[in-house]
């Protein structure tokens, strides 16, 4: 018996156990305690287990027999019984609480007894395991007899073998996975399962339906496992090793299964099924499934892409080859560096790659299947005897870090005492001749280890900073990978892990092949390298995995990335900066292909030569709808263009609002002419008119952002009285040039397989919405000469005539500059337009100074200073009307209206507010408070303006609004005042 290093821990456990033994009815029990204090090693053995195993303590406590029965029979007597108990008692309760008891005593019984022959060295570490595991299995299997006859006994189901072995034909099969599946279950482990059924053979009764019921009763069964009653619990339980554990029920149908794993299932699933074997349940059934499995498990060919997925898993971990620190206090046996499951993982990795070919490598066993490998020659049998010897080592010590309280713990104590304490429980007189032979073992398990990884390079991206471990197989997260996500930069490493993870399951469509795995799986660590530098790394990946999430297939886009760094640099950027691009990207992800393009980060060429860009893309259409697709194929790209330039800061925001301006007049007037002639087909043409398309608002003054809508005005020429279209189905031009209108609209507006092209905004029109959607020249002459509100007018002074016959565009330019330069009444003019902006503060109100639009001081105050005016002096200086809100400041100046340094100064607040606008709009959104966001999130808004901080930035800001807004007040805020009462009613659009 091991010794203890605090004899004292152990003393109330021992006077308890011992007051109640002499307190006992039985006098055996006194005689027994009697003989036990006069044998030579009794006070030994008692001190061993009380000072050293609260556990083991509470055991003996609890079942004052469990001691005597274990010394006088011995350990195999016990647990050999408690077996036989769980075949005939557990398995004939016909009470689930009964059940439980049941099992959960008997688990204590064989807990005890299999523990004294770990401690006592009476059995080595093969027996031991393989002892953990028959105890489960037998567990699993009698829980599963008794909840199946009370489900018999309520009706919801009729057994084939109702008077025999419950289980044996029931149509429902347990599969242990893991180190249960392999007879190598360590001391509290949890116990790994696989629940399928065969609805076929299962003669099911119940109104809620097969599939359903045998979820339900897998949960049951799961519940009298593991739920902690006042007796313990038998086996924590895990499911998660089944097919795609968040999608897929906790049982599962033969055929669903089977499919999965034909269809979806990973390289790391073929290894967690080397050791999976039928447990309880209808073995039959799952012998069947597991046969029938055996082709995907082991492929006798494998394909070039199979082992590349393997070797990539193998490079996604960290592996070190001689002189790393490995600290043991703390130290996780298991997942750690030299640990267990890297002895685990360097044999499976082998057998996957030869065991299709070669049968004898399938053995479950680590240690059998490793003096396989020898056997073969795939490895030295010096490799394999250093393995074994070590991976029994960390088994034993594995078993005593468990049993001290019953915990599934790998990790090394932190403090030195407690390290001291588990040494001497181990057997050591000298707990630093433990650490020693600890270290040695750890250090050639890893050598070995990082050995097998020599021939594959690392999938660290050249110059990246070789992430460390990133594994993302199997059912739970490893500590190593958390450890290194952590170090990348994510705050949540686990929901890091779980998104990614997902990938690996194939939750998607792009990773459902082998190929589209292995290739993603190639990317991860550069993926998750380049998200980690990015402001916020988290809220990246997340963008990243709704990117991924909208694919339709993955092999070309992730070849794509493979063969251009670069590519995967701008897409990390994007998803990570810029919010709205990757929304753009998660709908589009064929925008990416436009930045392979040599000239994408040159300036965009003017307006002219788009059209003509178009155009020439437009000849391999073959219908509308041909037209309207590719129409919008190259306006998302360009657009998708000008983002990324603002994103890499390369050019101004005037040079963006003119190319996006640009890029959407010359949408627009790809669609024109397509749509009349689809009107035409029908209803025919109508000579000697036309219809033109004007723009105001951001569009017209040639400052669209990247999420601006299109305010429009439709305009007609009705042509001569009592004309109609020349078609099959003739129509007036009121109707015909509606008609015409709605589809160019629609044309626009209308989701497609390539998307929408643009929002569209009719709100401006004669009468806003209640007006006709296409109004006659003459009537919209007519509507600004006697009806339209002075607001109207300020809004025309942005009108721009974007497309039409050339005849009819010239005259409704003429019709503008008519209605915008004919004489105003200056305070009539100076009142409304100070009521109006009262009116949008009081129902418009800024949420916060980063609503840089509506905010006083804004640009709808710089705006608005400029339209009023215009307004005021074009009757006398026609030549001072221009749609850029910045060339009309110019020209204001130009004719004396306003000083050269204050033109100059709103110029450059104007400027400046829209960059900050667009900057918002790009990364964050409007709606929001930019004082919240995170300080990652403020040096990037800050470095997107110009400024060296955020600080800088606000302070900018706010003396912009500041003076911008003094400016408005002076020049039409208390000018207005006394005329303004009566314009108040004054109504928005």
């Amino acid at each position: 018996m091991p010794g203890t290093l605090q004899p004292s821990n152990g003393e109330a456990w021992l006077e308890r156990w011992r007051a109640k033994a002499e307190t006992a009815s039985d006098p055996a029990l006194r005689d027994f305690l009697e003989q036990l204090d006069l044998a030579p090693a009794g006070p030994l053995l008692l001190q061993s287990i009380f000072a050293n195993s609260p556990f083991l303590s509470q055991c003996l406590t609890a079942d004052i027999g469990l001691l005597p029965d274990t010394l006088k029979y011995g350990p195999q007597w016990v647990l050999r019984k408690a077996l036989e108990d769980l075949k005939s008692k557990a398995a004939g309760c016909r009470d689930q609480a009964e059940l439980m008891r049941c099992l959960r005593l008997l688990r204590r019984r064989a807990a005890f007894a299999i523990a004294y022959t770990d401690i006592t060295g009476l059995w080595d570490v093969a027996a031991v395991t393989q002892a953990l595991s028959d105890f489960a299995e037998t567990a699993v299997d009698a829980a599963l007899a008794s909840l199946l006859r009370q489900a018999e006994d309520r009706g919801e189901l009729a057994l084939a073998a109702s008077g025999g072995q419950a289980t044996g034909d029931c149509g429902l099969a347990i599969l242990g996975m893991g180190k249960l599946g392999a007879g190598e279950l360590n001391y509290s482990s949890d116990i790994d399962l696989i629940v399928i059924f065969d609805p076929e053979k299962i003669d099911y009764r119940h109104s809620r339906g097969i599939h359903q019921g045998m979820v339900r009763f897998t949960r049951d069964l799961m519940r009298v496992l593991d739920e902690h009653t006042a007796e313990g619990y038998v086996f924590r339980t895990d499911l998660r090793l089944r097919p795609d554990p968040s999608a897929m029920p906790l049982a599962i149908s033969v055929n669903a299964a089977l499919t999965y794993y034909e269809s979806l299932g990973q390289n790391w699933e073929r290894a967690a099924m080397i050791k999976a074997r039928p447990i309880a349940g209808d073995r039959e059934l799952g012998a069947r499934f597991l046969d029938e499995l055996r082709p995907f498990v082991w492929r006798k060919h494998l394909d070039f892409w199979a082992i590349e997925d393997v070797h990539s898993i193998k490079r996604q971990i960290n592996a070190h080859k001689g002189g790393s620190v490995i600290a043991i206090n703390g130290h996780n046996v298991k997942l750690g560096r030299g640990g267990i499951r890297e002895i685990e993982f360097f044999a499976q990795t082998q057998q996957l790659i030869w065991g299709g070919r070669d049968p004898s490598l399938r053995a479950p066993k680590t240690k059998e299947a490793l003096a396989a490998l020898v056997f073969s020659g795939h490895i030295d049998q010096a490799v394999a005897d250093g393995l074994c010897e070590a991976y029994d080592f960390l088994r034993r010590l594995e078993h005593r870090l468990q049993m001290i309280e019953d915990q599934q713990t790998h990790e090394i104590p932190k403090d030195d005492e407690a390290v001291d304490s588990l040494a001497v429980f181990l057997g050591y007189r000298d707990p630093a001749r433990f650490r020693d032979d600890l270290l040695a073992r750890l250090r050639l398990v890893e050598d070995h280890y990082a050995h097998l990884f020599e021939e594959s390079p690392s999938l660290s991206s050249p110059g990246s900073s070789s992430p460390g471990s990133l594994v993302f197989t199997g059912g739970q997260a490893d500590p190593e990978t958390l450890s290194t996500l952590a170090g990348l930069g994510f705050d949540d490493p686990n929901r890091a892990w779980k998104l990614v993870s997902g990938w690996h399951h194939g939750r998607y469509r792009a990773v459902r092949s082998d190929r589209s795995r292995q290739m993603l799986t190639e990317l991860v660590p550069s993926v998750l390298d380049l998200l980690g530098k990015t402001r916020e790394p988290d809220q990246a990946l997340v963008k990243f995995d709704s990117f991924l999430a909208g694919l339709p297939a993955g092999v070309q886009l992730f070849s794509l990335l493979c063969s251009n760094p670069r590519l995967l640099e701008l897409l990390a950027e994007i998803m990570g900066s810029a919010p709205l691009l990757a929304d753009r990207l998660t709908r589009n992800p064929s925008l990416l292909e436009a930045v392979l393009s040599s000239d994408f980060f040159d300036p965009l060429p003017p307006g002219e030569n788009l059209e003509q860009e178009l155009q020439h893309v437009l000849t391999d259409a073959k219908d509308l709808q041909d037209t309207l697709d590719l129409t919008r194929r190259w306006t998302n790209d360009r657009r998708f263009q000008v983002g990324v330039h603002i994103l890499r800061h390369k050019g101004t925001v005037d040079d963006s609002g003119r190319a996006l301006s640009d890029i959407a007049a010359a949408a627009l007037r790809a669609l024109y002419q397509p749509v009349i002639e689809d009107l035409a087909r029908n209803h025919g043409h109508l000579s000697g008119s036309g219809l033109a398309v004007v723009a105001l608002g951001k569009m017209g003054g040639r400052e669209m952002t990247v999420s601006s809508d299109l305010d429009l005005i439709l305009l007609y020429e009705p042509g001569p009285a009592n004309h109609q279209s020349d078609g099959a189905k003739p129509l007036d031009p009121a109707r015909y040039y509606a008609r015409l209108a709605q589809r160019l609209i629609n044309a626009v507006t209308a989701q497609t397989g390539e998307g929408t092209l643009y929002e569209i905004d009719m709100r401006l029109r004669p009468s806003g919405n209640a007006g006709p959607i296409a109004t006659s020249l003459s009537a919209f002459r007519r509507y600004y000469a006697e009806q339209a509100w002075s607001w109207e007018h300020m809004a025309l002074t942005r009108a721009r005539v974007i497309a039409g016959p050339l005849d009819f565009c010239t005259r409704v330019e003429e019709s503008l500059r008519h209605i915008l330069a004919r004489p105003r009444d200056p305070e009539s003019l100076l009142a409304d337009v100070a009521a109006m902006r009262r009116r949008l503060h009081k129902e418009r109100p800024a949420k916060s100074l980063w609503s840089v639009k509506y905010a006083a001081g804004g640009l709808i105050d710089l705006e608005f200073l400029a339209q009023y005016l215009q307004l005021r002096e074009a009757a006398s200086h026609p030549e001072v009307l221009a749609t850029p809100t910045q060339e009309a400041y110019e020209r204001l100046a130009a004719v004396g209206v306003l000083e050269g340094e204050t033109a100059a100064a709103l110029i450059e607040a104007t400027r400046f507010l829209r960059q900050v606008q667009e900057a918002l709009r790009l990364t964050v959104g409007p709606a929001f408070d930019a004082d919240t966001l995170s300080p990652a999130l403020q040096a990037s808004l800050a470095a997107s303006t110009g400024m060296e901080s955020f600080a800088a930035l606000r302070d900018h800001l706010v003396a912009t609004l500041d003076w911008v807004r003094n400016i408005f007040a002076e020049r039409i805020d208390r000018p207005a005042r006394p005329a303004t009462a009566e314009t108040d009613s004054i109504a928005l659009p």
